[in-house]
């Protein structure tokens, strides 16, 4: 059960990197988010795994608590559902104040469920 935990956790730190490796120019700004429809939906594509991929584990065991599990999973549901709503200085938003966070937080889950 661990092993499938930790693999899923590591997808999210997988699309973490990812998401910050759109940037390798050095220009992390919301306009050259907002500007570039490829990273743009790239970027969308990787909220989407790092909500299932919460989804999952939430559903292996309940009890390993990823914060703001919900709005992680509601997150990937309005991306998939709602393509057409997406705000995208939310989304910007998230890339910088959430995505450091959580990959601290899984960082350390992944440590603690090794151990």
């Amino acid at each position: 059960m661990n092993e499938k935990i930790i693999k899923y956790m590591q997808d999210i730190l997988d699309c973490i990197s990812n998401i910050d490796g759109f940037f390798v120019s050095g220009e992390k700004t919301f306009k050259s988010f907002s500007e570039n429809t490829l990273i743009r939906q790239a970027t969308e594509r990787n909220f989407e795994i790092i909500g299932e991929a919460t989804s999952r584990i939430k559903k292996i065991n309940s009890d390993i608590n990823i914060r703001n599990n919900k709005q992680i999973i509601n997150l990937r549901n309005l991306i998939i559902h709602s393509y057409d709503n997406i705000n995208h200085q939310v989304l910007w938003a998230i890339v910088i104040n959430d995505l450091p966070k959580l990959k601290t937080e899984v960082e350390e889950l992944i440590a603690g469920l090794k151990n």
